[in-house]
Parts: C-alpha cells; sequence; structure tokens
C-alpha cells in the first residue's frame, strides 16, 4: 500500500504543477510536448493557440485511447512559432527525434523508392530511395520496391540505357540484346540521351499511349519487312505496358501530377490511402494503417507531415481530404432554407451548377483554390447556420469550433500551413471531380479499415469455435485454457521440457514456462513428464493460479498414463489429459484421450484438428529452440570449464574478450595478455582447444 500512497501522492503534485504552468499558456502558435513521470516525451503535437489546445488535454472528457495518454502525462513544455507552417514542421521533427509512443509515427516504407535517370556523360535507369539535388531526374514515389523494378525492367527493354555500373572494355549482352547503347566502344551524341531522357519522362508521367502508338509503328514496319523476331518483340513490350497500365482508375482533362489524400478512423485505428495521379491518370496507390491518439485530423496531417519530409520529390498539386467533424456541422440542420449570399462558392456541388467534371476542375481552380479563401468563406457559412440553429445542434456546432480553433485540425488552415512549406498547390477540394478523388481515397480506407476489423473478427469467431469444437469432441462443456508439454534432449543430454499455454484458442507466450530436468539421468520421456508436471501444478496449487481445462502431452499411453499419475495420485487433481501422436511423417495423426487412451476421430479437415495441429507445433518449437540454446551453452562450458585455472569468471571474461571459441583457439600467446592471463595458462588454453578439434 505505500508504494500506491507514494505514486498517488506524485501524481496529485505533478497535476499541481501542471495547473500553474496552464495559467501561463501563450495566445500563440507553436509545439508542446507531453512527459510521463521518467521525463520521457510521450506525446508532441501542434497547436494555433497553445493555451486553447494543451488546456483541452486536461479538461472535459475523452474518448478512451486520449484517456490513456492523459493518464500518462505528468509534464509538458511547449515552443512557440512564429506560424502554422513552422509549427507543422517543428512537430515533424520532433516527433522524428524524440519517436513518442502515442504519435503517429511512419514506419512502413519510411523511404519510397523512385526511378532515377542519373545525371551523367552516359546516364543509366535505376531503381534509388534518396531524392538528392544532384541535376538527376526523379519519377515517383512508387509504393513498393516490387512495383518500382517492374516498371525499371519494361523500361530497359524498351530504352537502351547502359546497365553497367562500371564502363566496361568491350561490349556486353546487353548490347547484342539492342538494350545498351554500347558507350564503351562508340561515341554516343548527347542529344541522344536528352531524347531518351524525354521520352522515358513522358511514359512515366502518363504519356505511354504516344510511346504505345510508336511501338505498334515499329511493329506493323518490322512484320512488313518480315522482321518477325523484331516485331514479336515490339508486340511483348506493348503487352507489357497495357498490363503496367491496366490499374488506372481515374483521369482528368488538365494532366497534371497529384497527391490524393483520404483517410477513415474507427475503434482508435486510422488508415490513410494515398492515390498517386501522373499526368492526370491513377497509376498506383498506398495505404498505411496505425493506431492514433490524439485529434484525428491533427494526427492524419502529422502523417502527411512525416510522408513529405521522407519523399522530397513532391507532386504540381495536393489533394487533402476534409474534416468529418466539420463535415458532420455543416451537415447540421441542412433541409432550412439558406441565403444565397451566405453559400460559399466551394461548397456547391458539381451537380447544382450543371457543370462538367471537366468544367469543374479548371471553375475550381480558378476559385476555390485558395485554402485562405476557403477557410473564410467557411466560417462565414458556419456563422450563419449556427444563427439559426438552437439546443443540442448550437451546441454541438459550438464544440466542433472549440476544437478546431485550438489546432491545426481546420483543413484549410493545415492546408495553407502545408503549401507554405512545401511550395506547391495544396487544396481541400469541395466538389467536383476532386471532391470525387478524396472522396475515392477516404472510402478506400474506411473499406481498407472495415476488412481489418472484420478479419480479426473472423479470427476470434474460428479460433473460439474450433477450442468449443475441440470440447465437446473430448466431452468438456467449456475449453478455455489448454496447457502442453513437450520433452527434448539427444540421447539424453541437456535434457529440457516446455510448456506453453493457449487461451481461446490462441496463444499467450507470457504465460510460456520452460523447465530444465533436475532427477531424470538418461533419455526417460516417461520420468520426465512427471518430474515436470509435478513441478508445474505444485505451483499452480501453491500460488492458487488457474488451473487449465485441458492438459496436452506430446506423446501417448505411456506420457499419458505418467501425467495422470503424477496429478490424479501425488496432488489430487483431476484435470483431463489427452496425447498427441504423430505418424510416420512426424505430421499429428491422433487424439487420445484419458487414462484408457481412447483414440477420438476428428476431420483432419477441421478447424479443431487444425488447432491441435498449431498446438503440437508450437509447443515442439518452444521445446526445440530452448534445448538448443542450452546445448550451445554446455558446449562452450564444457570445452573452456574442463582446463586447468579456468573458472566461470574467467570462461565469461575470454568469450567477452574473444567472441567465440573459434577466435580463442586461432589466438596468439600475446592476444591474452590484455585480460592478465599468463604465457603459460595461455599456451594451456590453445593447446586444449586444438587438441580437442583435432
Amino acid at each position: 500500500m505505500k508504494p500506491y500512497a507514494e505514486d498517488l501522492q506524485a501524481q496529485e503534485k505533478a497535476l499541481e504543477n501542471i495547473r500553474h504552468k496552464l495559467a501561463l499558456l501563450p495566445d500563440a502558435s507553436g509545439c508542446y510536448l507531453m512527459k510521463n513521470s521518467e521525463g520521457t516525451i510521450i506525446y508532441v503535437g501542434k497547436a494555433k493557440v497553445l493555451k486553447n489546445r494543451v488546456r483541452s488535454y486536461f479538461t472535459g472528457s475523452h474518448n478512451g485511447k486520449t484517456q490513456r495518454l492523459v493518464s500518462d502525462i505528468r509534464d509538458f513544455e511547449y515552443i512557440v512559432t512564429g506560424s502554422n507552417m513552422e509549427a507543422l514542421i517543428l512537430e515533424c521533427n520532433l516527433i522524428k527525434k524524440y519517436q513518442p509512443r502515442y504519435n503517429v509515427l511512419l514506419k512502413d516504407d519510411k523511404t519510397f523508392p523512385y526511378l532515377k535517370i542519373t545525371n551523367e556523360a552516359h546516364p543509366k535507369l535505376e531503381v534509388t530511395r534518396r531524392v538528392l539535388k544532384d541535376k538527376a531526374k526523379y519519377f515517383g514515389p512508387y509504393p513498393n520496391s516490387y512495383a518500382a523494378h517492374q516498371t525499371k525492367k519494361l523500361l530497359d527493354r524498351m530504352y537502351p540505357l547502359r546497365k553497367c555500373g562500371v564502363m566496361p572494355k568491350e561490349v556486353c549482352l546487353y548490347y547484342h540484346m539492342h538494350q545498351c547503347l554500347g558507350p564503351c566502344v562508340k561515341e554516343v551524341e548527347k542529344e541522344t540521351y536528352d531524347q531518351i531522357g524525354q521520352e522515358i519522362g513522358s511514359f512515366l508521367s502518363g504519356g505511354h499511349e504516344e510511346i504505345k502508338k510508336d511501338l505498334q509503328r515499329k511493329m506493323q514496319e518490322a512484320a512488313e519487312e518480315l522482321y518477325f523476331e523484331r516485331a514479336k518483340e515490339l508486340r511483348d513490350q506493348i503487352i507489357s505496358i497495357d498490363a503496367m497500365m491496366e490499374k488506372q482508375k481515374i483521369t482528368t482533362s488538365d494532366a497534371k501530377d497529384r497527391d490524393v489524400f483520404g483517410f477513415s478512423v474507427d475503434k482508435g485505428w486510422m488508415c490513410v490511402q494515398i492515390l498517386y495521379v501522373r499526368k492526370g491518370k491513377m497509376i498506383e496507390r498506398h495505404m498505411s494503417t496505425f493506431p492514433f491518439y490524439g485529434e484525428a485530423y491533427s494526427d492524419f496531417m502529422s502523417y502527411v507531415t512525416q510522408y513529405y519530409s521522407d519523399n522530397p520529390a513532391v507532386p504540381q498539386e495536393i489533394l487533402l481530404p476534409d474534416s468529418p467533424k466539420l463535415m458532420q456541422a455543416e451537415q447540421v440542420n441542412v433541409d432550412q432554407p439558406v441565403a444565397a449570399e451566405t453559400v460559399p462558392h466551394s461548397a456547391v456541388t458539381a451537380d447544382a451548377t450543371g457543370q462538367t467534371d471537366e468544367e469543374a476542375i479548371q471553375t475550381e481552380t480558378e476559385h476555390s483554390a485558395d485554402s485562405l479563401l476557403v477557410a473564410e468563406e467557411r466560417a462565414t457559412y458556419a456563422a450563419a447556420t449556427n444563427q439559426d440553429q438552437v439546443g443540442d445542434q448550437d451546441t454541438g456546432v459550438k464544440e466542433t469550433e472549440t476544437q478546431l480553433s485550438g489546432g491545426l485540425e481546420d483543413p484549410s488552415t493545415a492546408a495553407l500551413a502545408l503549401a507554405e512549406w512545401l511550395d506547391v498547390k495544396v487544396l481541400v477540394p469541395q466538389r467536383g471531380l476532386k471532391k470525387q478523388m478524396t472522396g475515392m481515397a477516404t472510402e478506400n480506407a474506411r473499406v481498407a479499415l472495415d476488412e481489418k476489423f472484420k478479419l480479426i473478427e473472423r479470427d476470434e469467431e474460428r479460433t473460439s469455435k474450433a477450442a468449443s469444437n475441440l470440447g465437446r469432441a473430448i466431452g468438456l462443456d467449456s475449453l478455455h485454457r489448454v496447457e502442453a508439454f513437450d520433452n527434448s534432449n539427444i540421447q539424453g543430454s541437456d535434457p529440457v521440457s516446455a510448456m506453453i499455454v493457449f487461451i481461446d484458442g490462441k496463444p499467450a507466450k507470457k504465460e510460456y514456462r520452460k523447465y530444465k530436468i533436475r532427477s531424470v539421468q538418461g533419455p526417460d520421456d516417461y520420468e520426465t513428464m512427471r518430474e515436470v508436471v509435478r513441478r508445474r501444478y505444485e505451483r499452480v496449487l501453491k500460488e492458487n493460479l488457474e488451473r487449465p481445462d485441458l492438459i496436452v502431452v506430446d506423446g501417448g499411453r505411456g506420457q499419458i498414463k505418467a501425467a495422470t499419475d503424477v496429478l490424479q495420485n501425488e496432488l489430487g487433481l483431476f484435470i483431463p489429459v489427452c496425447g498427441l501422436v504423430k505418424d510416420a511423417k512426424h505430421r499429428t495423426s491422433q487424439l487420445l484421450v484419458g487414462e484408457s487412451s481412447e483414440a477420438v476421430t476428428l476431420a483432419r479437415n477441421s478447424e479443431e484438428f487444425y488447432l491441435l495441429q498449431r498446438i503440437q507445433d508450437e509447443v515442439h518449437r518452444f521445446a526445440i529452440t530452448f534445448h538448443r540454446e542450452q546445448r550451445g551453452k554446455s558446449m562452450v562450458t564444457s570445452r573452456l570449464d574442463s582446463i586447468p585455472g579456468i573458472g566461470e569468471k574467467r570462461r565469461k571474461l575470454l568469450l567477452k574478450h574473444f567472441g567465440s571459441l573459434k577466435k580463442i583457439r586461432e589466438a596468439s600467446v600475446e592476444d591474452f595478455r590484455p585480460l592478465s592471463i599468463g604465457d603459460k595458462l595461455a599456451r594451456q588454453i590453445i593447446a586444449a582447444l586444438r587438441e580437442e578439434e583435432s
């Protein structure tokens, strides 16, 4: 009780200190760093108004995950910045530096692959994850390495750039395959390389149709001149282009490079989808799923900031989704008439204007691209609608506005800061084709998140069903906890045993246990089983631990009888015991239950039989791993400890200094002197190890 009281007192003291610091927070933008009791930074956030945002953590109610974050906070620091953009960049740098446990961390594919045409006298095409200011041409990013290498493989067949790292003295096979110009043996004009670079750039930027037409023309000419092998090569290239580009979903008329973002949140998890649009055509996508603890849109913007920090090659335009909270607030009381002049242009749908998608793109670019204008128009619209709202609806909108005023959760403010940092156009589209594109990314994120939870639920249902079916087959009403044992030794040397635990059909690895056999000499599996079962369940009785519904031993009638005898006759426990018998191919073959060792028939393709296989494989793996560890230690121990003058202390010192027995064996007498080992003993060590090897 004393440590608990001290912890409570320390917590109250920390909260009192926090309350004093909250009163001194400035009305300025910046970043805040939350710390735990050990002084470790556990969360980094950004805010448009530090006073409002930081105070919000310690007032009002929060969801479960935010409560968990707040319960760990014992102190905070803050850094004032000159603008929202500076806060955005500073947050990104602080997250990278401190890796806080409650922040969104861009761990998967931190550095995305790009295709690069090198800036050399004889350029080559390569895949890289580093974008440098070296005047080379970069194309990407690609969502994974496979996509980048497949695209490079296609381009290598189409364009004869050099493939070698160092220029050889004579031509290689690529030259004879017409996939290299052979700069190692002949002069190649710079204009030729420039033309190839332009064609590759056009292809990777979405202009593959023109290249495909050119290939079709060349294929026709080759066929007419009876060069059928060349015509076949060209035909294969056309097929490869079609296969590579068939995944395109969206086409816009303005042929711009865009990154389109969408995100969805559920059950404390966030999924972010990025659609890569190049030359107006969607060519690839990337998905990330991770837990989040802060405000959804703020954490989403943290992800976007880290993404562009690690991937400096930015497109011409970035499309961000709207905030779900703001959209819900704007949809309140939508049936009430609103004066025409209060409705912002960006809030009118394309259908209402009668514009086509292509016209909407141009109109949106001209009139609603300015993020600051969108923010002002939204404020006007929210003010107008708030005048007509009463009761809970009015409270809901005001709460939303209060939350947005504290940080950078307002999409328009966040977009403006991101645009200022990256020096590109960043939009939060409200209608038209661009709105459809962010909607598509958001819907893909929602579907991916739903699929994740459905798979988890399906796995939960399948494993629990398998456990209950297995229990019924054995004759048990419930099969919540299963404990399984396996022994391992080599002709009686280094005997060990292991126990694993499955709860509701899933492994509970924190409850696994390892046993070194103490009383058994030689390879006696039955006595080994007796010792391990005795030691395990004596402790269960002594410490009043949870008892299993079923005990599984890796063996047949003898193993079952040994375990049952100890349980019933020595410990007075009546827990069902079953054995798993393997066939000639060392696969799970049969389930034997009880003292009579009756065989239980299970369909080999049933979930319960698969569960038994998992239990047997897992306990065998765990036991074998432990046995290998012990055998390795005993081998080292026996070789060194058998040498006179070498005790445990010197053995550890030798292994730490040299690293292995092999290096000790190969060492000279002089190498032992830094360890304060005399020349005589050093010679004895070397001689003993070399003699044992021979």
